[in-house]
Parts: structure tokens; sequence; C-alpha cells
């Protein structure tokens, strides 16, 4: 066998006991080498050099049986940390996570302007910060993934965002240059739904995850993987025209579907309809639960205008899980059978259609648990997180 044979299988083998490790939790050598198929020689060498390492820990679990308590492997969580950064319109969300991907620490920075170059000081001051902050773990900070509200190319570098008015930046290249740190630029529609499939939806193949804040966006999962497209534009879907000759959007055109179903787009048309300048989330909560009726026949309308899109995407993606990632919904009563009892074609199929539980968090866990899917190199990753401690990086 050539070396480079030997040296490919052994990374192979080691990626695929460590997601395992991860799937099980705690695991013994001996149930590792069952569930793998690998030997038990294998196993003993590969956990050897990950103990070594430090990325795994060994723990004797508690049993109520005769005999020797069996040592069991875990991910050593602890051993660094991912840093997701959400790159909105108005707010920049920063949250670290430990390897097993539970938020440790969520900060926001609140943007003034839409002006790069402030915006990019902004980011390398705060990595520069996060990057000392967790300089005394192991492997430190592993990878910073950041989500970009708008067309990212597959080189990674940023085509047009819409609300900030951005073409042509080489975010990476000028983090990179003044970080000397690896960043990987993704589309935050991609990103909520790499979370959904690795925190909530792990069986799921064929997931549409619908990002519906500033604008619009899709994260298409297919057969497991990211679609992409050609040069990465795939997924841009708040820009399809619903209506035509309608309202005038960024991109160019008229009537693109978010300027009708966007939260942003609802929150703007609300405070016009009701003459206030701006309204929060606490106050449509309010008015909904008043039943306002100007309130009441917006919501019916944009309702109305997500099932439009929806009954689009199913139809040209058949998709198995559809997931609504929007806070507003989420104050809606009965928002996913009024929805659901919009979409009337007969040709429309697909398995399940559900609000996030992720919701905000979505795109920032996508981003933690991408990082940590590239350091360790592993296939796959599933996790599992409680819902009260999403509620605690809010």
């Amino acid at each position: 066998m050539a070396i480079g044979d030997a040296a490919y299988i052994k990374k192979i083998n080691r990626s695929q006991i460590i997601s395992k490790i991860i799937e099980q939790g705690m695991i013994s050598r001996a149930d590792l080498s069952k569930i793998t198929k690998l030997t038990r020689a294998t196993i003993s060498v590969q956990v050897a050099d990950l103990l070594e390492e430090e990325l795994i820990v060994e723990s004797q679990q508690e049993h109520n049986t005769v005999g020797r308590k069996p040592i069991m492997l875990s991910l050593n969580r602890l051993a660094g940390y991912a840093l997701g950064i959400d790159l909105d319109f108005r707010t920049i969300s920063f949250t670290v996570s430990d390897l097993t991907g539970n938020p440790v620490r969520t900060d926001h920075v609140e943007l003034e302007n839409s002006n790069y170059d402030e915006v990019l000081q902004i980011l390398i001051n705060e990595i520069r910060g996060y990057k000392e902050k967790y300089s005394h773990s192991r492997f430190g900070i592993v990878g910073v993934v950041i989500g970009i509200h708008g067309i990212v190319k597959n080189d990674n570098t940023i085509s047009f965002v819409t609300q900030h008015k951005w073409y042509n930046k080489d975010l990476k290249g000028d983090l990179e240059r003044n970080l000397h740190t690896e960043i990987y630029i993704e589309n935050n529609a991609n990103l909520c739904s790499f979370a959904e499939k690795v925190y909530t939806h792990h069986q799921s193949e064929n997931l549409v995850s619908v990002s519906m804040y500033s604008g619009i966006g899709l994260g298409i999962l297919i057969n497991g993987e990211l679609l992409k497209g050609y040069h990465g534009y795939a997924g841009e879907m708040g820009h399809m025209i619903i209506i035509p000759d309608g309202k005038p959007c960024n991109c160019g055109n008229l009537g693109c579907w978010e300027l009708y179903a966007s939260e942003n787009s609802f929150l703007k048309q609300l405070a016009e309809n009701l003459n206030q300048h701006l309204l929060s989330y606490e106050e449509v909560k309010e008015l909904i639960h008043a039943n306002n009726p100007v309130a009441m026949q917006q919501i019916e309308e944009f309702l109305k205008y997500i099932a439009v899109g929806l009954n689009n995407i199913i139809n040209l993606l058949n998709p198995e899980t559809l997931v609504l990632n929007s806070e507003l919904l989420k104050m809606i009563p009965n928002a996913e059978s009024k929805i659901k009892a919009n979409l009337k074609s007969s040709i429309s199929d697909y398995k399940e259609l559900l609000i996030s539980e992720l919701g905000t968090n979505a795109s920032v866990m996508g981003a933690c648990a991408l990082a940590i899917k590239n350091f360790l190199e592993i296939p796959e990753l599933s996790f599992t997180i409680e819902n009260d401690i999403l509620e605690g990086i809010n």
C-alpha cells in the first residue's frame, strides 16, 4: 500500500471516529469499534492520538452491574471555540460556541451606517478581541464564519448586499490581511439551513430554510448538500417577482417577493398604515393581542404573500422539510395552518412545513457549526441544544 493511501485511510478513519463520538455524546472503545466496523487496534491507535491532542477526553461511567466501570470517550468541548457572525443591516451579532455547538457568549453591535470600511474595522476589532479572550484554550478560536444577507459567490467574495448597497466586496480577503486568520464567508440563509439540519432536523436530507428578516433568502439542502448554483447565486428567491410592475426593489426589479413577505417590509408597511414612525416586535405583539383591525388585515395579506412564494418554491424543489425562520410568524396565532391553507395546488408536495425553533439565532448557530465541521474535518455533524440555552443568548 502506498504511503499516500495509508495516510488517506487514516484520515478517513479519524473522521469517522470523531463523527461517532459526537453523535453518541459518550461512547466506549468497544462500542466505537462495533459502530464504525473498525478493528479495536485501529480504534486504540486513533483514540490515543486524539487524547494526546486533547481533542477528546476519557471518563468513567457510573453503572450498577458487577465489574469494572467502562471508560467512556467524549469530545473535549472546551478544547476550542467557534466564532459565528451574522452581519445584518442594522446589527452585527457575534456568538461563540464550544466544540459541541453550545453557545457560551453572544454580543451585538449596532451599525450606525453601511460604510464598508467602518463595518470592516468593527469586524477586525471584535474578532481580535475574541481571539485574545479564548486564546487560553488548547486550540483557541478554531474558525470564524460570517453570514452575509446578500449574494456570496463560490469564491467567498460578496457580489451584492441589497440593504447595504455593497457591490463586489472581498470581505474575506480584507479581514484575513488584517487578522492573519482564515475567514469563511457564507450566505446567511445557507447558514440557517445548515443550522436546521445540524441542530434540529438531523434526518432531513432535502430541506429548505426561508430566512424572512431584513429580506428573504433561501438555504437549500439537496441530498444533504447545500445547493449554491453556478456562481453561488442560488436561493435568492426574495427577488422572485410575484407582483408584475409592483413596488421598486433595490435589486432593480419591481414587485420582488421580499417587498411583500419579509419582516422588514411588514413592519414598514404597518407603521405607515398606523401613521407611526417605527414599530418593534413587542408593539406588534400587543396589536395582535388587541386584535387591532389594521394589523390583522395586514397580517392576512402578509400570510397570503408568503404562501404565494412558498407555492413556487415547493413546486420547484419538492422539499421534504420547509422551515420558515421568522420571529413575526411566532406571534401570529395558527400561522402555520393559515399558510398551509393558502397552499391550494394539488401538485404542491412536501412532507412538513414549520416555523424555526432557532429563530434569529439560526444564522450564527449555523456559522458556529460550520466552523466546527471544517475544523474537525468531518462529513456530517449532529448537535442537540436545549431551548433554554437558545433563549439565553437572545
